[in-house]
Parts: C-alpha cells; structure tokens; sequence
C-alpha cells in the first residue's frame, strides 16, 4: 500500500479525520497542515488502518484530543491575575470591533 492511501482505514477513522480536519481549518490551520494533523491524532487514537487476523485490535483512547486543553490549563494557571484581566479585556475589544463588520 503506498504511502497517503486511505484504504485501509474504517469509514468511523475516514469520518473522525474529515471531522478534526474541519475543526483545524475553523481554528485557521492551512487545509493541508489540518489533514495531516487529523490523520496524525487518528493513527494516534485508533492505532492506525484496520488489521486482520484474530486478537490485533487495538484500544482506542482519546488521550490526543485531551492533551490541548490539558496544556491550555496549565498555562493559563500560571499567569497573573492582572495578565488574564488584560487578555480578557483585549479580547472583548477585538470582539466588539468584529462584530460591526
């Protein structure tokens, strides 16, 4: 099987990859970097393309998509209480400035 061909991913690994794709773009990921990541986070999660032979399952875990949001806690955690009232206030800003356009 060369290498980039999908075929031996169930239609569930083609949806999640469609779906986190999707989700990158949204975030500003260029397409092509958002299809790699998405792949990348479904290889980690499902262990790779469907396997034959009997006992060759693998456990799925969702420990890649949690790790974001792991990383963004702590970071916000060690920041100021003066460095998050500042964030929020810049954001709110940029928000109200958005939403006349």
């Amino acid at each position: 099987m060369p290498r980039g061909d999908k075929s031996a991913y169930t239609d569930k690994q083609k949806r999640q990859a469609e779906h986190i794709g999707e989700s990158y773009e949204a975030h500003g990921v260029s397409a092509d970097e958002a299809e790699r990541r998405a792949w990348a986070t479904v290889n980690k999660e499902t262990g790779g393309g469907k396997k034959s032979g009997s006992g060759r399952g693998h456990a799925t875990t969702h420990e890649p998509a949690r790790r974001g949001g792991k990383a963004g806690g702590a970071a916000s955690a060690r920041r100021t209480a003066e460095e998050r009232s500042a964030s929020a206030k810049k954001a709110a800003e940029t928000r109200r400035k958005n939403a006349g356009k």
